[in-house]
């Protein structure tokens, strides 16, 4: 929720008037439909309650006075499927080595994955950068930053695979080389976007971090990638 409210925030600087109040509550819902799914093996019938929710954005933008209407609805969209959705395949992470029971095995250790890569990156890229990897969207990052991210990142993967057994050495390792993939597209990602809002930071939550949002810009692209993965070799 509050990644959400950081994105609608970034987007109104530029000129963009989203339907704060529906996307929050369409993101609630669904997350609590995603926990509810595992904890109470609700059908998934009952997500059909978000349709009324998706057009309800639709009918208040006819009273509002503004020159850019479906820019408006399009951004509400975009915010709970670019933030709200890839959070929940996060959380859905607990659930796939065994779906009646949370295990946080498999979230805590793509968190482990991406700090490391996060750090990696910068310290790799700190000390040895000089080829630009996207430029255009993303002018500190390089090359050599993302490689030593991707060896830090596949390090802890083989430390996880010794307190963690459940999964092989292999499949984390595997995991690790997607989420510093998907991982730096995250921050491309939200680059791209700050850029074309001409804003520096998604918020103030974290001081001298910036927002929520920049915490874990790299977790909204690659969680879906990651759990569809998992779900892939823990479901043959």
């Amino acid at each position: 929720i509050v990644a959400l409210l950081e994105f609608y925030k970034m987007v109104k600087i530029g000129g963009i008037r989203p339907h704060r109040n529906i996307g929050v509550f369409a993101a609630a819902v669904i997350f609590l439909l995603t926990a509810s799914y595992h904890f109470y093996q609700f059908e998934l019938k009952y997500l059909l309650l978000i349709v009324p929710l998706i057009f309800s954005v639709f009918i208040a933008e006819l009273y509002k006075k503004n020159k850019i209407p479906f820019a408006n609805i399009s951004y509400t969209f975009v915010g709970f499927i670019y933030v709200t959705i890839p959070f929940c395949f996060f959380y859905s992470l607990g659930f796939l080595a065994d779906f009646n029971n949370y295990n946080f095995h498999l979230p805590l250790a793509f968190l482990l994955m991406l700090w490391a890569s996060d750090t990696g990156a910068y310290l790799f890229g700190v000390k040895f950068g000089k080829t630009r990897l996207f430029e255009r969207h993303s002018p500190k990052k390089s090359w050599e930053g993302f490689l030593g991210g991707m060896f830090t990142s596949i390090v802890v993967s083989y430390l996880i695979s010794r307190w963690f057994p459940e999964v092989s050495p292999l499949t984390w390792a595997g995991m690790a080389i997607l989420i510093v993939c998907f991982g730096t597209l995250g921050d491309l990602v939200e680059s791209m976007l700050k850029r074309s809002l001409d804003t520096k930071d998604s918020g103030s939550f974290l001081p001298g971090h910036g927002g929520f949002l920049d915490r874990f810009d790299g977790l909204l692209i690659a969680a879906p990638v990651v759990y569809v993965y998992l779900y892939l070799i823990l479901n043959p």
